[in-house]
């Protein structure tokens, strides 16, 4: 019998979204609920589990928890990456890492909901009606209005399509964004500076790196127009979260959205939670039911691969 750990079932639907009935015939599935608040903790809680599966940057797994879970022998990751794992390290112990299927296109939809709410203070208007009030704000249009994308991949590209049937232009940077790729969605490659200029709604869809952690910081929020807002579904260190915070507090630029932060879950006490002009959720991109089937699905498919000695979706260092 195998031990298979499910962490960070936030909403508690983990074994129901998937059939884990063949698994849980033969091994023992434990699920976690709760965030971990130290790595003490993880080890605590997992010690003697064979088998680990993680939803994306959630729960971190780097080399010194690896080290410290000796019985580890499979982790499953649900997506075809998770910048939270150590990859070299997990293979470097003997840990196979295993991924699922990213539907993906539930973080660009969100990304929209995001826009539209800045754009008409949906969020702000909501909490002035349940309090009695009526009409507190002037929302604006997004036809006509120009989107500027940081990073124009599946989901930026996603993105671009959307606000194009918004009747967007849609102007788009990436480190390595070539011609031909802007052709294929309609986007106008431009520099980064002048993406931040030019842009009523700055929206970023890179993978965060090396080269991106802190990509926009108080050089970058100052060159964009007051008028603009800015929207993160993507991860929080590539928005210096200190630079924003005053770029917000002193109403250098109209506002922004925030769905991912440096440190998740955001603490009860964190600044951003009392900033104005922001419209912070919490880490919902992914969240829907019928990604969260895709990915507890293939969880399943993992395991039994493994177990099979047929691993899928392995995920290389």
């Amino acid at each position: 019998m195998v031990a298979i750990a499910i962490l960070d079932d936030y909403q508690q639907v983990a074994l129901k979204m998937a059939d884990w009935s063949r698994l849980q015939a033969d091994h023992k599935i434990t699920v976690f609920h709760e965030p971990f608040p130290d790595e003490d903790a993880v080890v605590r809680a997992l010690a003697g589990f064979e088998v680990v599966c993680l939803m994306r940057e959630r729960t971190p797994f780097p080399a010194s928890l690896i080290e410290r879970l000796p019985e580890l022998r499979l982790i499953v990751t649900s997506g075809s990456r998770n910048a939270a794992i150590d990859i070299a390290a997990a293979s470097k112990r003997g840990v196979l890492v295993c991924g699922t299927e990213t539907p993906g296109h539930s973080t660009a939809e969100l990304t929209m909901g995001l826009m539209l709410s800045l754009a008409r203070s949906i969020h702000s208007e909501a909490a002035a009606m349940r309090a009695g009030g009526w009409q507190t704000t002037i929302g604006r249009d997004l036809r006509g209005k120009t989107l500027g994308l940081i990073g124009l991949g599946r989901l930026g590209g996603a993105v671009a399509k959307f606000g194009q049937a918004f009747g967007m232009k849609v102007i788009a940077w990436s480190q390595n964004l070539t011609e031909q790729r802007c052709q294929e969605v309609g986007a106008e490659k431009v520099t980064k500076d002048d993406l931040l200029r030019r842009a009523d709604f700055v929206s970023i869809h890179t993978r965060l790196s090396d080269r991106t952690r802190g990509l926009i910081g108080s050089r970058e929020l100052g060159l964009m127009k007051p008028t603009a807002y800015l929207i993160n579904t993507s991860r929080g260190p590539i928005v210096d979260e200190a630079a924003l915070i005053s770029a917000l507090n002193e109403g250098r630029i109209a506002g922004a959205a925030l769905d991912v932060y440096a440190r998740e879950p955001l603490p009860a006490d964190h600044p951003l939670r009392s900033t104005p002009r922001v419209l912070l959720t919490p880490h919902l991109g992914y969240v829907t039911e019928e990604t969260y089937r895709v990915f507890y699905a293939g969880m399943v498919q993992a395991i039994e691969g493994w177990l099979a000695g047929k691993p899928v979706n392995v995920i290389e260092p």
